[in-house]
């Protein structure tokens, strides 16, 4: 049988390692893909070190993959050998309740599929994936483009288009890593009054770029004060994994202004009476279903925003896991295959 490439973690906490294996058959409902690219995501580490239950070892991470299917499994309609796919974080849904068919797998009562967690992802020359699970990349975006767009891309992009904001709002994006610089791109590009808020004045130039129209140097102002003096925030989108810097911009919120938090972080610390009397929310948010990608990047190829990447061939996986996680990545780091 064929073999093919794929870094796998062998059990929990243990190192990424490159093997070789058969390459797989799809089943019914299902497709092969051959693998040209795939995003290295800090939520990889919940399956390096079995931060999530149920998941089964060995395990090859990756849920940001961009490729070709390359075969079909019995019963799949809409899609054929040859197209362009991506495929993300939500690796497909059960069907029996409501709640992973909107994206919510982790109310879902049953078994909804995580790519690269509860089933195989895309460190590897090629992978299965269920036809729910498939997104279809647009000309316009290479692999390597596209890639980061299945996690970090529509993560930002599905946040900001649900906040409630209109063309012409104050949104501000906290933090210009790599959620954020995709977050204040989009913000841009959808109408709205961009605020990029980060450390340093040394990061103005890039957040300028990206396209803010105002930059706030939280090390240096209250960044909530800030807001204020603008107007206050219709909503802020945090993509930092610090909960302290969270806490700092909650009363820059204008009226039923919104916090959207997609960066992990600890306890946020909340004064319960400035969300009462300034009628503001906080709300957690994340990723979203194929569909949702599939609008990220027709998005982002209609409208020019692209995701800054570091590339790896797939054998340097583990170095480039490890620059990843230690924050030397700017902003993204891809693997490829050559496929």
């Amino acid at each position: 049988m064929a073999k093919m490439r794929a870094v796998q973690i062998p059990k929990p906490g243990g190192p990424l390692e490159i093997i070789e294996r058969d390459i797989p058959q799809p089943g019914p409902g299902a497709v092969r893909i051959k693998v040209q690219a795939c995003g290295v995501c800090h939520s990889d580490s919940v399956v390096k070190d079995a931060l999530f239950p149920g998941i089964q070892y060995p395990r090859v991470p990756g849920h940001e993959v961009a490729g070709v299917i390359d075969a079909v499994g019995t019963g799949v309609a809409g899609w054929k050998a040859g197209d362009r796919v991506g495929v993300g974080w939500h690796g497909g849904y059960c069907g029996y309740c409501s709640n992973c068919r909107r994206g919510n797998a982790f109310a879902c009562q049953t078994q909804t599929l995580v790519t690269g967690m509860t089933s195989d992802g895309g460190y590897a020359d090629y992978m299965i994936a269920p036809s729910t699970a498939v997104a279809r990349i647009p000309e316009g975006l290479s692999a390597v483009e596209a890639a980061p767009l299945m996690c970090a891309g529509v993560t930002t992009f599905n946040c900001l288009r649900h906040t409630g904001a209109g063309p012409g709002d104050l949104v501000a994006v906290l933090g210009l890593g790599g959620l954020g610089h995709l977050g204040v791109q989009f913000a841009a590009k959808m109408g709205f009054h961009t605020v990029a808020i980060a450390r340093g004045t040394d990061k103005e130039p890039l957040a300028r770029k990206l396209g803010a129209h105002a930059y706030l140097d939280s090390a240096a102002n209250d960044p909530a004060q800030g807001l204020k003096k603008l107007g206050g925030a219709r909503a802020i989108l945090a993509t930092v994994t610090n909960a302290e810097a969270m806490g700092a911009v909650l009363g820059g919120l204008g009226p039923n202004g919104v916090l959207m938090v997609v960066g992990a972080a600890g306890e946020l610390p909340v004064q319960l009476l400035s969300l009462l009397f300034g009628q503001t929310s906080i709300k957690g948010w994340y990723s979203g279903t194929s569909a949702d990608s599939e609008d990220t990047m027709a998005f982002s190829a209609l409208t020019g925003v692209r995701s800054m990447n570091e590339v790896f061939p797939l054998e340097r996986a583990s170095e480039a896991y490890e620059r990843m996680m230690s924050g030397k990545v700017r902003f993204r780091a891809v693997l490829t295959t050559g496929n």
